[in-house]
């Protein structure tokens, strides 16, 4: 993918996933600008992790996407704007909806205005597997249908939507790209991969979590990566909703087993209630129809759930988490 000069802006480029793209473009050639959210110590959050030559190339920008009006300073005489920054903890969601429809459904439409206009190239808005709900027929495609079975989902089915009317009734070129569960190394250990490789990993006999039936289709976030860059330079990708992920359906149980295998540990797992989603709204099955992202993109995934494992888990060896997660059910 070439990316040599051309002028892209990422927002939450200090997340999980944004920081990973970010530096995927810098290696690709591209002028990036990187929108961390504003806090008081100018934390660059994961984009820390960067090599210095490759973070100082980079121009970072402290701010907030309901800032109508730094977004559109920002998106002015760029080629592609990646849009990441969202609130996305689930758990919070139940606590702080007003936030998430802030963030999420505001700050997507600051962001499609600001690309509107100035004419941007491509604008690739960043959804969730979570829009599907618990699925209706797996694996699942495109053509599922949306439901909302938290406030987080809501917020991210609202922005997809709002997202989709600009590119019906302003041709915008946008792109809503919809990965499914992504792990890797830098991810929160509020996530449940590296929850439970923190858990294996520390001083603790047993390993706390919520449910262990749920089936996840786990990512790795170098493949998720560079679907958002193909996506970005795809004539094809504008106005189509293109999922990733790699069609294999695990449950929590049985990544607990393999990250256990893995480190060549045995520890009892404990289910706490505080840590299961209300019945409702827990979603109990993904597992991604990547076929459109083939056929569009060329995207395939190349790492295998063992691989990406085994990566995270020799990050987490080396960056030892600030917090404990055992303590937190959140």
């Amino acid at each position: 993918m070439n990316y040599q000069g051309k002028k892209v802006l990422v927002t939450g480029a200090g997340g999980f996933i944004g920081s990973h793209l970010t530096e995927e473009l810098v290696r690709a050639g591209a002028e990036v600008t990187a929108l961390v959210h504003y806090n008081s110590n100018s934390n660059v959050s994961n984009l820390a992790y960067l090599d210095s030559p490759l973070l100082a190339s980079v121009q970072v920008v402290f701010g907030d996407i309901q800032d109508t009006f730094l977004m559109s300073r920002l998106s002015e005489g760029k080629d592609v704007v990646f849009h990441l920054a969202a609130l996305i903890g689930i758990p919070y969601s139940y606590v702080a909806p007003s936030a998430y429809v802030a963030a999420n459904i505001t700050g997507t439409l600051n962001m499609l205005e600001a690309a509107r206009s100035h004419k941007v190239g491509k604008l690739v808005v960043t959804s969730t597997s979570e829009t599907y709900g618990t699925a209706l027929y797996a694996p699942i495609d495109e053509k599922h249908p949306m439901q909302g079975q938290s406030p987080y989902s809501a917020t991210k089915i609202g922005a997809d939507k709002i997202a989709e009317s600009y590119f019906l009734s302003f041709e915008l070129p946008v792109c809503i790209f919809r990965p499914f569960n992504t792990f890797g190394p830098r991810q929160s250990t509020r996530a449940v991969i590296p929850t439970i490789i923190s858990q294996v990993l520390s001083e603790s006999k047993e390993i706390r979590l919520g449910s262990l039936d749920p089936v996840r289709d786990m990512l790795f976030v170098k493949d998720t990566a560079r679907g958002f860059m193909l996506a970005g330079l795809s004539d094809k990708s504008s106005g189509e909703v293109i999922s990733v992920g790699t069609g294999r359906g695990v449950t929590i149980g049985e990544i607990v087993d393999m990250i256990q295998q893995i480190c060549g540990t045995n520890k009892a797992v404990i289910a706490q209630n505080e840590r299961i989603r209300p019945e409702k709204s827990e979603v109990m099955k993904l597992i991604c129809d990547y076929s459109k992202a083939k056929q569009l993109l060329g995207w395939e995934p190349a790492y295998s759930l063992e691989q990406g494992l085994n990566e995270a888990i020799e990050f987490m060896k080396v960056n030892k988490p600030s917090w404990d997660a055992v303590n937190y059910a959140i």
